[in-house]
């Protein structure tokens, strides 16, 4: 990519970042309010739905890049059904926002906008494997890629409860996809990837450190979509092996987190769909920890994935497994903190 080109694409992202801004100033107004209880860190009544300004960022985004940027597009089913599944599941998360649904009518929208986006043919085909080559996967793929969209969708709405953490995440994972897909030439999810930085960057201005709007299940839910299905689409990347584990690297304090906490609660024989505040940063944060540290935490976990991926992308085949294991590394490492935490503040959570 020459730099005239790369400076175009930063000057449109700018302007986007801008009209998300915006957007989420009108929606300050708009004054569709997050009422605390129990579960929930704020002690005030606060706006919500501030993700519909990244919601229309990335959709107007992506309908230039349809019609004004041919050579980055996948192919045209493909195209069409990442969007539509990504503007239905934020039209129903932004109802349920309004409306308040029970959690099985917006898992039931996700099945469908998962189906939907797989439908288009747009899943996880082959691994490719050193020594063994292609393994082609036929359903199974399907069916993988679908539970992996529903559990990356749903993991970023869960981890969406302190003020600037899912959207900081977001954001980080989503620039260094961008220039992980430049490098590797996949247009689509540079493009993408870039758009949704940019509608995060105008809203978490207002979100951190102090919170005058929340995303909403309409910014989590779709920032946790999207970045699965780019996590789809960089599977295709042709010079990595392994590159279906990109976006679980970049995303891998959300997902420990979220498979740390349900395996715990499975274990303890509760309802694991069940309202609750045992995450491990509510955890933390509940122990003490202040709220924009343990954001801090989840961002500086999110930058490490990031760094690992580009030594992922550099290492050797045989090595790319045991690369793609050190994110967990620092996981280990804030399990011991938060249950030491806890212990001290008379918090039962394990």
């Amino acid at each position: 990519m020459t730099t005239a080109a790369f400076l175009r694409h930063l000057a449109f992202a700018g302007a986007l970042a801008l009209l998300s801004a915006a957007i989420v100033r009108l929606m300050i107004g708009a004054r569709v309010m997050d009422t605390p209880d129990d579960r929930k860190a704020h002690d005030r009544p606060t706006p919500k739905s501030g993700g519909v300004g990244v919601v229309m960022a990335f959709l107007i985004g992506t309908f230039v890049l349809y019609r004004y940027a041919e050579f980055s597009r996948i192919a045209e089913p493909y195209f069409r059904g990442v969007i539509e599944a990504s503007a239905a599941i934020a039209l129903v998360a932004f109802i349920d926002d309004l409306k308040d649904w029970p959690f099985t009518v917006k898992l039931g929208a996700q099945v469908l906008a998962a189906l939907a986006a797989v439908g288009t043919g747009l899943y996880v085909h082959a691994f490719s494997v050193p020594y063994v080559g292609q393994v082609e996967l036929g359903w199974v793929g399907a069916l993988l890629t679908v539970v992996w969209l529903l559990f990356a969708t749903n993991a970023l709405n869960f981890i969406d409860g302190l003020n600037g953490l899912a959207a900081g995440v977001a954001l980080i994972a989503s620039v260094f996809l961008a220039a992980i897909a430049e490098g590797q030439g996949g247009w689509f999810v540079y493009f993408a990837a870039l758009l949704l930085a940019a509608g995060l960057l105008g809203f978490l201005p207002f979100n951190f450190p102090r919170a005058r709007i929340f995303m909403g299940d309409v910014g989590s839910q779709f920032c946790g979509f999207v970045l699965a299905v780019l996590g789809v689409a960089a599977s295709r990347f042709t010079g990595v092996q392994f590159s279906f584990l990109l976006v679980p690297m970049l995303l891998s304090g959300v997902l420990f987190d979220v498979a740390f906490t349900l395996a715990r609660r499975a274990l303890r024989g509760e309802r694991i769909t069940a309202p609750h505040r045992g995450h491990l940063y509510q955890i933390a944060q509940r122990s003490g920890v202040p709220a924009t540290a343990v954001a801090a935490a989840h961002w500086a976990f999110a930058a490490f994935g990031g760094l690992c991926c580009l030594l992922f992308i550099a290492v050797p085949a045989h090595w790319k497994p045991e690369v793609a294991l050190l994110p967990l590394v620092p996981q280990v490492g804030w399990v011991a903190f938060v249950r030491d935490r806890a212990r001290r503040a008379g918090i039962t959570a394990w």
